[in-house]
């Protein structure tokens, strides 16, 4: 399953994408957030729910736990609901929203068939996005290589038996400090950072690098196939070496660090032009 967040009226929904059987799964705190603008939708999602049960109805039941990223960015289970028993949802929450967001729905399924038709549309999608937060056509095109770059890693990691969150997180945490000598928490805090995504605010050298790392990583892992999560780290930690003999070989021709404090907060800064070849020793 893959994670989303989908915007409803600038609410944010969560939802999971679960490719294997091609389904939308929504939270339904959120949901019920939207429809009934409620200052507690997680108390009114229970009420509703002893509601249900009471009168036989087996919405209640249809429910899946599954873990989203919670505001503190932590992640936890939450009830969440196929588009099916969303509508059937929906249906028992008054409310004036119930028709737009019928309408909402239907966007957000097809949205995802086109995509899975041509994959290409998903890319444009992106390039929307970040072009209309403001980020330069040259930062958007390295942040979108390094997104595939992503998915290829962590498919690579889902192959090799690492499910979890916490693990995905560990690894990166190896790879990162192996090419910048900071941890993920030390880079975000170099950038001013709490919870915005490091890669959203790395410039588009440190995306390089980044990528470069993550690369590597695939494709060690891929002929060492590590049976183990320590010898998944070890990868990782290697993968990562190879971004920071790229990054030191740089670092000596223009005579200073590119692991920078800039972040999105002035994002033209993000592209910084440089002729300098990231090549290895």
């Amino acid at each position: 399953m893959t994670d989303k967040i989908k915007l409803f009226e600038q609410k944010q929904v969560r939802t999971h994408w679960d490719a294997e059987n091609e389904e939308w799964y929504f939270s339904v705190i959120d949901i019920v957030g939207v429809l009934t603008d409620s200052p507690n939708p997680r108390k009114y999602w229970s009420v509703l729910k002893t509601r249900l049960k009471k009168e036989g109805s087996e919405l209640a039941t249809n429910c899946s736990q599954l873990k989203m990223q919670a505001a503190d960015g932590k992640y936890y289970k939450t009830d969440c609901m196929t588009t099916k028993n969303i509508l059937r949802l929906v249906q028992s929450i008054p409310s004036p929203k119930a028709e737009p967001f019928k309408m909402w729905l239907a966007e957000v399924g097809n949205e995802r068939l086109n995509e899975i038709a041509d994959p290409e549309r998903a890319i444009l999608r992106g390039a929307d996005y970040y072009r209309a937060k403001g980020y330069t056509e040259g930062w958007i095109n390295q942040r979108l290589q390094s997104i595939e770059m992503r998915k290829e890693l962590t498919d690579e990691w889902k192959a090799r038996g690492i499910e979890e969150e916490r693990d995905y997180a560990i690894l990166t945490n190896e790879m990162t400090k192996a090419w910048s000598g900071l941890s993920v928490k030390e880079y975000k805090q170099l950038k001013g950072l709490k919870k915005e995504s490091l890669r959203d605010n790395m410039t588009n050298i440190e995306l390089v690098l980044n990528m470069l790392a993550e690369v590597s990583t695939t494709a060690i892992s891929k002929t060492r196939e590590p049976k183990t999560f320590e010898e998944n780290k070890t990868v990782a930690t290697e993968g990562g070496k190879i971004a920071k003999t790229a990054r030191k070989n740089l670092e000596r021709q223009i005579g200073q660090s590119v692991i920078s404090p800039l972040n999105a907060s002035d994002k033209p800064a993000l592209e910084i032009q440089s002729d300098y070849e990231l090549i290895g020793e």
